[in-house]
């Protein structure tokens, strides 16, 4: 059992000292989150893997052979979309999951006192274990290919986390936003399906003009995007310094400022959810 213990101006310290002590909880909503997921679905989490490979079927032929979009050197093009695809649905899916995690929780915020923060950042767990299957099909798709890892696989790590700040960062403004004005949770679906055609997905960030790539990467998902590309392609492809430090820059302010906004509304959420 745990006491609330309630000191003049050190409400934020108190806060974030709640987070940990409430950890129990954020274990319990992430598992609850990835069993119900696939609740009731005929073939289960073998969903995990088909998404991300008919999107790669899909992207290809798009891209790849009508388009016929320029791609590095000796880089098939099925592993050039499917490293973006990771990333991507990753973030997708964890934006989606977290937006509109406070309104699917209603019960539980308006019944007991716990750091409302937990709920969100829960909900991105489900889209973690995707990737984290779903980085099972790279490798395989790596080793059919013959497509041999360098160091900067290492680095993948710090760049999954990225993609995490970006879908919190999204998503912490969404979900805030939701619970106030629920036309968000028409807005986001549309955001997601137009942002995998303007983020380089399906294609490489090298067939935008240089002049342009600069206001490229004021999508954020595009440095995030070729930072993975660079990691798992290795040498043949290579990372733009300046666009990848502005979509650092834009997350971080998106994860901050989402944070101070949601610390802003939560005392409200009960009274408005």
């Amino acid at each position: 059992m745990f006491r609330v213990i309630i000191e003049a101006g050190r409400s934020e310290t108190q806060y974030w000292k709640d987070l940990w002590r409430y950890r129990e909880l954020f274990y319990f909503l992430a598992w609850r989150d990835v069993l119900v997921h696939y609740k009731q679905t005929f073939i289960g989490i073998a969903w995990t893997v088909i998404r991300p490979v008919m999107t790669m079927v899909v992207f290809t032929v798009l891209f790849g052979m009508i388009g016929k979009f320029p791609k590095p050197q000796g880089v098939p093009y099925p592993l050039l979309v499917f490293s973006a695809i990771l990333p991507w649905q990753f973030f997708a899916n964890a934006l989606t999951a977290s937006s509109g995690s406070l309104v699917g929780n209603a019960n539980l915020i308006s019944k007991v006192y716990f750091p409302r923060m937990i709920i969100p950042v829960s909900a991105v767990m489900v889209s973690l274990v995707e990737f984290l299957i779903s980085f099972l099909v790279l490798c395989g798709m790596m080793i059919w290919y013959q497509y041999w890892p360098t160091w900067r696989m290492l680095c993948l790590p710090l760049l999954v986390v990225v993609v995490f700040a970006a879908a919190m960062g999204l998503g912490i403004w969404f979900t805030t936003l939701n619970v106030k004005y629920r036309d968000f949770r028409y807005i986001i679906p549309f955001m997601v399906q137009m942002g995998s055609y303007i983020s380089p997905v399906g294609f490489s960030s090298d067939v935008v003009p240089e002049r342009w790539r600069l206001l490229y990467s004021l999508n954020p998902m595009v440095g995030v995007i070729d930072g993975f590309r660079w990691a798992v392609l290795g040498g043949r492809n290579m990372i733009d310094p300046p666009g990848f430090a502005l979509s650092l820059t834009l997350i971080a302010i998106l994860l901050f400022g989402g944070m101070v906004y949601f610390r802003k509304m939560e005392r409200r959420f009960a009274d408005i959810i």
